[in-house]
């Protein structure tokens, strides 16, 4: 074999092994990328049927102070999680993408309307207020309405489908912060949002087996949307996985001034709720800080 000969089989032997290594790492990041959404979708599962599960099995005034906290604390770690990280990171990417202005500004919009258009068909997010207002009914004759618990819930499951779009996108970009913070914001929203569905369809309708239903319904709409969310994106542009991140940021603009103006409203709990909101969002803060510091923020 001639120098020429030998030097064209060199080269063709380390093509090959590269694109076997190429391929190796691919395989890999794609089984690491499976990994880490299916352990978000089992923890997402988990969370919820745990909280829900809370109120069906113990005495529910016990945890009424804890859940208006917990409540206030997620609006605040929802507000910071898409002003702080979602929209801007969306931004960046549908600006990287070629997107226009108005539609990376209307898709934060879409998101907030499409939620307060779920509202308005009776699909609503004011399972923290009816769950207050039967907190006053203890100690009087309840009549069940079956019928309005399956309503409400279907309505709370269908925003639970939202949190598991916001999260699959962020995954999808392969970001670890996005997807961190997201994760953290659903999450933390999540568990009082599912103990209320749990207090509050037992409530209704009277029965253990019918409020569990309708916890594991809840449950299961996030991580099933999570999954979902994931494998519909992973082969789209970047265009339209920027504009999902932003429609996923303003959901989370739209559940957190929900959860918190009722509370702000009242003069009896109002400066409690600034006060759950600002310590929501600092926790936030102090993540991405520390995210920051551990140098696995890139910009």
């Amino acid at each position: 074999m001639d120098g020429g000969s030998l030097s064209d089989f060199n080269i063709g032997v380390l093509r090959r092994s590269s694109v076997k290594v190429k391929c190796r790492a691919g395989v890999a990041g794609a089984m690491d990328a499976v990994t880490q959404v299916g352990l978000l979708a089992a923890v997402a599962l988990v969370a919820g049927l745990g909280a829900g599960c809370i109120p069906l099995w113990r005495k529910v005034s016990e945890q009424e102070n804890l859940l208006k906290w917990m409540t206030g604390l997620a609006a605040g770690v929802l507000l910071a999680s898409a002003l702080l990280v979602a929209i801007p990171e969306g931004f960046e990417i549908a600006n990287e993408a070629g997107s226009a202005g108005l539609f990376v500004g209307g898709a934060v919009l879409a998101g907030f309307l499409m939620m307060l258009l779920l509202e308005c068909m009776g699909f609503g997010h004011d399972i923290h207020e009816e769950h207050h207002d039967h907190e006053h009914d203890h100690g009087h004759d309840h009549v069940h309405h079956p019928e309005k618990a399956s309503s409400i819930v279907l309505g709370l499951s269908i925003h639970a489908l939202t949190d598991g779009l916001a999260i699959g996108a962020a995954v999808s970009t392969g970001s670890l912060v996005l997807t961190l913070s997201v994760f953290v914001a659903v999450l933390v929203h999540k568990i009082p949002a599912a103990f209320s569905v749990g207090a509050f369809s037992l409530h209704e309708r009277g029965d253990r087996k019918g409020a569990l239903k309708d916890v594991v319904l809840f449950s299961i709409a996030t991580p099933a949307m999570i999954l979902l969310t994931y494998f519909l994106l992973g082969d789209v542009s970047s265009q339209v996985l920027g504009l999902a991140i932003l429609f996923a940021g303003g959901t989370f603009l739209y559940v957190a001034t929900v959860d918190v103006l009722p509370e702000v409203h009242r003069a009896a709990t109002g400066k409690l709720a600034l006060v759950q909101v600002v310590i929501g969002a600092l926790v936030m803060v102090a993540l991405l800080l520390g995210l920051d510091s551990l140098g696995l923020v890139a910009h």
